[in-house]
């Protein structure tokens, strides 16, 4: 199948190879569960130059059974006694959502979720998202994943925990309905070491798929997302955070909002780093070179007709004469008058032809 290049969401927001690079802010459930917070996480987003932000929506019952929802959740980390008590305080509702993509929208952001259960999806898709994210853990879930597709919405998709024959019939079922697809290369620990992040792993899922390639990355620090944008990756998405120190699994992993701020302004370094693709010797260079490099200067006063030596000749900066480049073209020279130690040397100072015969003598 060809490639694409880039997908085009409804607001015209291109993504995709050959386009600035779409750094998503992923809020999560970084929000707690408070709407206030929430808020004020969509507007450092924007003060921090992002083009997107990312939530996730979840419904109990939905996602996870009785026994999974009654499961007892302890510990530093948690929001309720139970794992569904825990995840449903993290939780805003679907109107929160509606203002929060209105919020978003008003900002000059694209507001959009990952719905990691059916109900959620519709709540989303009654928001009227410009796309849908499917996180790594259901890459694998076929009816969830048939929906998704189904919508026609273009589609981010993470491919985390998910080995290539899962990637490939996931890739084959949302393309039997649409291209309007990006893979994210994703490694789901929180936080991941550097040494499991692979990023050359990106060029594995382009080349095998012919589809835009991004990065989702969970690491400590900002290199590895910066060098991501540096190796083609069309999205970087990292988890944001008001406050790591704050209780939830995910603080750890993701970036307060003056680090963020700090990552799209390195990845668009980067890409203005990437536009030149040829040599080229810019006017500010040369001037450079007038300063710092040396011509060729007479190692001591000479007089008329004589035939320059090395020994005559030394380099000395600035260039004000002939660059040291021509060293064994001028040797042999015959000067057309007197020269001073140190005066640069200048082709209308010499004559050629005793280098000429020179060369000549030389070559028999």
């Amino acid at each position: 199948m060809a490639h694409l290049p880039f997908i085009t969401t409804r607001s015209g927001q291109r993504v995709g190879h050959g386009q600035p690079c779409f750094i998503v802010a992923e809020v999560g459930n970084n929000h707690q569960g408070d709407m206030g917070h929430a808020r004020r996480m969509v507007e450092e987003a924007a003060k921090a130059g992002v083009q997107a932000v990312k939530f996730q929506k979840r419904h109990m019952e939905s996602l996870l059974t009785r026994v999974g929802r009654e499961a007892p959740y302890g510990g530093a980390n948690s929001f309720g006694p139970t794992y569904g008590e825990h995840r449903q305080a993290l939780e805003l509702s679907v109107e929160d959502m509606a203002e929060l993509k209105a919020l978003s929208e008003s900002l000059g952001l694209v507001f959009f979720a990952s719905a990691w259960d059916e109900v959620s999806l519709d709540e989303m898709l009654g928001l009227d998202v410009e796309m849908l994210k499917v996180c790594s853990a259901d890459l694998v879930n076929v009816p969830l994943l048939r929906r998704v597709a189904a919508t026609r919405l273009p589609v981010i998709l993470s491919t985390g925990m998910s080995s290539l024959d899962e990637i490939d019939a996931a890739v084959s079922l949302v393309r039997s309905y649409h291209d309007s697809l990006v893979l994210l290369h994703c490694n789901s620990s929180y936080p991941c070491v550097e040494e499991q992040i692979g990023l050359p792993v990106m060029d594995t899922l382009r080349e095998r798929y012919s589809l835009p390639v991004g990065y989702s990355g969970h690491e400590r620090g900002l290199a590895p997302s910066v060098a991501a944008a540096a190796l083609g990756a069309c999205v970087v998405e990292r988890h944001f955070t008001l406050d790591k120190t704050q209780i939830g699994t995910d603080h750890k992993a993701s970036l307060e909002p003056a680090e963020l701020a700090s990552l799209v302004r390195m990845i668009r370094e980067v890409e203005s780093a990437m536009i030149l693709k040829g040599k080229k010797v810019f006017p500010e260079e040369l001037a450079a070179a007038k300063k710092l490099r040396k011509c060729m200067v007479f190692s001591r006063d000479l007089p008329a007709g004589h035939v320059l030596v090395p020994a005559d000749l030394t380099t000395r900066s600035p260039l004000d004469g002939i660059s040291p480049v021509h060293w064994d073209e001028v040797l042999g020279a015959v000067l057309l008058r007197p020269v001073k130690h140190e005066e640069p040397l200048q082709w209308e100072t010499i004559s050629m032809r005793g280098a000429d015969a020179s060369v000549a003598s030389s070559s028999t």
